[in-house]
């Protein structure tokens, strides 16, 4: 019988003897360096403040270590790697930045950001606090009381930054030994670390997916889209983060669910946007805003100018589509984000121009009576097409 050489390697070669621990300071300051960075597939962050919340009580009061950190080392001689990008704000790290034990995470992009926020005093938590009295973090809305100290005050960077609070809030003698060994604990508190080394694209993403089989993957969609950070445009700052933003911003933040939404619905919506700047305005069927007919591939192979330019024509056509839904009041009938990107595709078609009083009433009529209960993609599809003949 003939044993696959492959085995023999395998038997040879153990990748738990690379685990190792690293305390929550010292990661935070290799981020901050751009030592320890994101594979440029990696999709943008996912996690409410409420996760992040859980995470800092987890690592307070946990009586279990949360799980490991993959991580993928690069190697000096290894010209081979994915792109790497930062954390937060997503800039493409130069190559000559890429030197030996170069560390790009395959796993805990979430974990990681959520304490390197704390750690930079991030805005976004600005809100979320040690609440001394209730012996928990919380998150806190209006003014932050005497008792309760910002996350970004607490684990910061400097540590002088939580004396001068204290010193500023007159809490100083009262509350500092307590707080500079949370402080501590946190900082020092490790984190399992498993290592690769040099690993390709398809290996990290068959790594990830195995660590995440039971949740959140990395779709096809999103890595399509995140190779464009390579032709300076960020699917993520440049446009679904601003489309959620806007959506959120009036109210609908609820519609979208589950997770794998939050790309594929900005990407449906770009195909009104398409027809109108490549096809001169001729639409075809499946060109509909839903995200079973998302055309990344048309879209990914694009000049980044025009692809530019259908972005911003879609989220013109996104606010005059919330805006319409606000000035007439239509909010009870938004029960599904279909209406949303209905209307968006709508005021693509209008090309930014102003909409006249008939079409106005109309548009309030389509949303007050149309049904997208039960309907198939053909269905669906025939809905737009005939919302399409108000613009006409």
């Amino acid at each position: 019988m003939r044993i696959h050489t492959k085995i023999e390697a395998a038997t040879s070669f153990n990748p738990t003897k690379k685990t190792h621990q690293m305390d929550i300071a010292t990661m935070c300051g290799k981020i901050k360096n751009n030592k320890i960075t994101l594979p440029l597939y990696q999709r943008d962050l996912s996690w409410a403040l409420q996760k992040a919340v859980d995470l800092f009580n987890f690592q307070l009061f946990g009586k279990a270590p949360v799980s490991p950190i993959s991580i993928n080392e690069i190697s000096n001689d290894y010209d081979n790697y994915v792109p790497q990008v930062s954390f937060l704000n997503r800039e493409l790290i130069s190559s000559s930045e890429i030197k030996g034990d170069h560390q790009s995470v395959v796993d805990g992009q979430q974990r990681l950001t959520t304490n390197f926020k704390a750690y930079i005093n991030h805005d976004s938590f600005r809100n979320i606090v040690l609440d001394i009295s209730r012996g928990v973090f919380i998150i806190v809305e209006g003014n932050i009381a005497k008792s309760q100290i910002p996350v970004g005050i607490l684990f910061n960077e400097d540590e002088n930054v939580l004396i001068n609070y204290l010193q500023e809030k007159g809490s100083f003698t009262e509350l500092f030994a307590i707080l500079i060994r949370v402080r501590t604990k946190i900082r020092s508190y490790n984190y399992t670390i498993n290592i690769a080394e040099n690993l390709t694209e398809d290996e990290q993403i068959e790594w990830f997916e195995v660590l995440n089989n039971a949740g959140s993957r990395v779709t096809a969609l999103q890595m399509s889209f995140s190779k464009l950070k390579l032709h300076n445009l960020d699917i993520y700052t440049d446009y679904t983060n601003p489309f959620k933003e806007k959506v959120f911003g009036y109210g609908f933040e609820e519609l979208f669910s589950p997770f794998t939404t939050n790309v594929s619905y900005p990407i449906a919506a770009l195909n009104p946007a398409y027809e109108v700047i490549e096809k001169n305005s001729n639409h075809n069927t499946n060109y509909a805003p839903i995200p079973s007919d998302t055309k990344e591939a048309i879209l990914t192979r694009l000049d980044v100018n025009t692809l530019k330019s259908i972005i911003e024509l879609t989220l013109n056509s996104l606010e005059a589509a919330l805006e319409l839904i606000k000035k007439n009041e239509l909010q009870n009938y938004i029960s599904r984000m279909d209406y949303i990107l209905y209307l968006t595709g709508f005021f693509a078609y209008q090309k930014n121009k102003q909409l006249e009083n008939q079409k106005v009433g109309k548009l309030i009529e389509w949303v007050e009576t149309v049904n997208f209960t039960n309907q198939s993609n053909s269905g669906r599809r025939e809905i737009f097409s005939n919302l399409l003949k108000i613009h006409y």
